[in-house]
């Protein structure tokens, strides 16, 4: 056992003492030591009630014959980090939950670990992790949140942030937006929608490394628990046949979960975090293969904010195995891949079945023959940018319009409720990149603000920052090159034409090369906005959007 530098022989008797001062017993000593790692805090709602996962993942160890270790690991609320300085932190946390579980396994001789993640960049820090050190691992999430309800309307915490949008144009009152406030984000989990931190979770289930069920069981239910005991008890059987992560997380289990991420239509921000943990494993994920697997992936499901199912109906649909048992009968996923049930995908897949074809549709019924998400290219974008197209109204799928431009997003909000966007217009918020943020900030408040107000169909929004999983309309992010790099987003000039073309992957800056070149000469690379602390290392280290923006070696 891995543990066993750190607690076998007489000159170990020093450390046996420290683990005796906690309260082990000889007998817990010399069983395998299994880390969990629990991102709870009281910040975030979908991390409130992890204290319960982590206690029946521990009971599950224990049943099992290991002994459970808790340790933290930190987690960003995106939503209440959203519309100020704080977004700028939440990118940049991914890699210091990585690098922090980094230090806790090595440190401690772990044999095997159970990760605990619920939210955004929790779960690709975590699976980043779980892919260097290349222990034996097992993750289950927290669950999602359910969706709220009021006077018969479904609603989630998108329901709130395109209120404030409605509220300044005057559709709704005060009493309707404390209604809503009150009402969209009934509880503990993941905020219900297939936004970025269901997304990741969901897909976990297709890279092999979470339980069935880890994705779509709702946070509440007792189902949650029993999978976190079963994760507990699971680790045991993985870290005696010595199944490690780079047995599962090959090339294959990769195309796997961008097919199913091209099915459900998931975040964009799957874009920078799949190949991101795909570095970490030594494997590349090349922009072009996401609109190749794209091509010829049918859009299967439509949850908010694309649609009006939630996580729940998905769970009660069949949930992930369901979504991939129709994709395998299609030919599409490369079923022969290991996962973490110690079985291979076809094995877990044979009792799946879809229970509710609304929710999950067939190939015939499919809401699109091709993938929810699209990559851009162009003058504007010569390394790529992504668009959720599944969220994209017919009416903006083309569109060409006069540029609006904002240096920071905040400019942008107030110029969108002030009422000083015109339909037919193309927002551009630049120096929101990895770099220029710095931390590449997520786009809600404005997106949601233009869908509030109405203009969601006519109007669309570009910038090398990125969106949350809860944005919808013509939303295109992780432009790159980025602003703060010379990319030509940085040229770009207030009513210049902007021509987007999602069904054919083109974006493109109507300006002719002389004048770029004019402007480029006079263009002046700004001043870092953070000059100490941790985000002052991360903007010099970090990397374009179009590489995952993991750190430079």
């Amino acid at each position: 056992m891995n543990s066993d530098r750190m607690k076998k022989g007489i000159g170990r008797a020093p450390h046996r003492s420290l683990l005796k001062a906690n309260g082990l017993t000889k007998e817990e000593i010399e069983r395998p030591l299994i880390g969990i790692v629990n991102s709870f805090n009281e910040v975030v709602p979908g991390h409130i009630h992890l204290r319960e996962i982590a206690e029946a993942v521990k009971a599950g160890v224990r049943m099992a014959g290991g002994t459970p270790l808790e340790f933290p690991a930190i987690a960003v609320c995106d939503g209440l980090a959203m519309g100020h300085k704080g977004m700028k932190y939440s990118l940049a946390s991914r890699e210091l939950i990585a690098d922090s579980i980094e230090i806790m396994t090595e440190a401690h001789a772990f044999d095997a670990l159970v990760l605990i993640p619920n939210c955004d960049k929790v779960v690709p820090g975590m699976l980043m992790a779980a892919a260097r050190l290349n222990v034996p691992s097992v993750f289950v999430s927290g669950g999602p949140m359910l969706a709220g309800k009021l006077n018969n309307q479904i609603m989630d915490i998108n329901t709130a942030f395109e209120a404030v949008g409605a509220y300044e144009s005057g559709k709704i009152d005060d009493e309707r937006l404390e209604e809503i406030e009150d009402n969209c984000c009934p509880g503990c989990g993941s905020c219900a929608g297939m936004f970025t931190a269901n997304s990741m979770n969901c897909l976990t289930e297709a890279l092999g490394l979470g339980l069935p069920g880890n994705g779509t069981i709702p946070s509440v239910h007792a189902g949650r628990k029993r999978l976190a005991k079963q994760a507990g008890m699971k680790v045991m059987e993985v870290l005696k046949q010595d199944l490690k992560p780079l047995d599962i997380l090959t090339e294959s289990t990769f195309e796997n979960a961008l097919i199913v991420d091209m099915a459900m239509g998931c975040s964009t921000n799957t874009v920078l975090h799949l190949p991101a943990i795909a570095h970490e494993a030594g494997i590349k994920i090349d922009l072009e293969k996401i609109n190749a697997i794209s091509e010829k992936t049918p859009h299967l499901c439509k949850l908010s904010p694309a649609g009006e199912h939630h996580l729940e109906d998905l769970d009660q649909a069949g949930g992930i195995s369901a979504v991939m048992k129709q994709l395998n009968d299609l030919g599409l996923i490369h079923a022969d891949c290991k996962t973490i049930t110690c079985k291979t995908v076809e094995e877990n897949l044979e009792k799946a079945a879809v229970k509710d074809s609304d929710v999950i549709r067939s190939k015939e019924t499919a809401y699109n023959a091709k993938g929810g998400l699209a990559i851009l290219w162009g003058n504007l974008a010569a390394k790529g940018a992504v668009v959720k197209k599944a969220a994209v109204s017919e009416k903006m799928l083309v569109h060409q319009g006069p540029a609006r431009v904002f240096e920071v997003e905040e400019d942008a909000i107030e110029a969108i409720l002030g009422k000083k966007i015109q339909p037919g217009d193309v927002i551009v918020i630049r120096y929101e990149g990895p770099k220029g943020s710095p931390g590449m900030r997520e786009m809600l408040s404005p997106t949601a603000a233009v869908a509030g107000m109405g203009l969601d169909e006519k109007v669309a929004l570009i910038t090398d920052g990125r969106f949350s999983g809860a944005s919808r309309g013509a939303s295109i992010g992780h432009i790159s090159p980025e602003a703060a790099e010379g990319g030509i987003i940085a040229l770009v000039k207030e009513g210049d034409t902007i021509s987007i073309d999602i069904p054919n992957n083109k974006l493109e800056l109507l300006v002719d090369d002389a004048e770029l070149e004019k402007r480029r000469a006079e263009w002046k690379a700004p001043e870092p906005k953070i000059t100490k602390g941790y985000m002052a290392r991360y903007a010099k280290q970090v990397t374009s959007a179009y590489t995952g923006a993991v750190l430079k070696k």
